[in-house]
């Protein structure tokens, strides 16, 4: 069997991803497959990517997107050797935010997909893409989190360099409209399945139905 990195990704906070990341994490893993979970935070813990965390911490808070790849091919490498048949992964492959967060322009970021593309290889990759309007989305994760996360994200986007037009969360949606846009273009220039999960009126367990349906289809399970 060829492992799989199934990489759930998110129009914005607030979206549902982790949920929906770790329900088919759940569901992989109860069909007896080797299944790796990997959360969002995993990224500043593991030990593939441990040249992520000491350049995140050890400068400005930016990482370079070499180290990026490499650290993601070592992931794989590491994944494969372990058996594993599912790697989950919760916002990290491809790192568009943080790319455009730390002021990357588009041509760099095709450039690094293609890096990325390749340092994948051979595991088979699927990307789910949760879309929901960004208002809306940032919205339901200030109702969740409370006004402390709202004054802390925003300050988190204008601190950084390709961000620092965000000042509220009304300017927060638009950027987080452009970035949508952004990684579509992106996406659909790589050879992995990318299923759109719009969550629209949908509730968890809605969108996870749904994804679930969509990921049938593609690893025949």
């Amino acid at each position: 069997m060829t492992m799989h990195l199934i990489s759930v990704i998110g129009s914005s906070p607030g979206v549902g991803k982790s949920t929906l990341c770790r329900a088919i994490a759940e569901w992989l893993g109860n069909t007896g497959a080797s299944v790796d979970h990997f959360e969002e935070a995993d990224i500043l813990t593991r030990s593939a990517f441990r040249p992520v965390a000491e350049e995140f911490a050890g400068g400005d808070g930016t990482v370079r997107p070499a180290t990026l790849v490499e650290c993601t091919r070592a992931y794989v490498a590491e994944s494969l050797a372990a058996g594993k048949d599912y790697l989950v992964t919760d916002a990290l492959l491809p790192f568009i935010p943080s790319l455009v967060a730390w002021g990357h322009d588009e041509g760099t970021l095709v450039h690094v997909m293609g890096e990325l593309a390749r340092a994948v290889e051979p595991a088979q990759v699927t990307v789910v893409y949760v879309h929901d309007d960004p208002a809306t989305a940032l919205r339901r994760a200030v109702e969740r989190e409370g006004d402390a996360w709202e004054d802390w994200y925003v300050r988190k986007l204008a601190g950084s360099p390709g961000t620092r037009a965000v000042h509220d969360l009304a300017s927060a949606a638009a950027h987080l409209r452009y970035e949508a846009d952004l990684t579509r273009r992106l996406l659909a220039r790589t050879p992995w399945h990318v299923l759109g999960v719009d969550v629209g009126d949908l509730d968890a367990q809605e969108t996870y139905a749904h994804a679930r349906g969509r990921l049938v289809e593609v690893l025949g399970r």
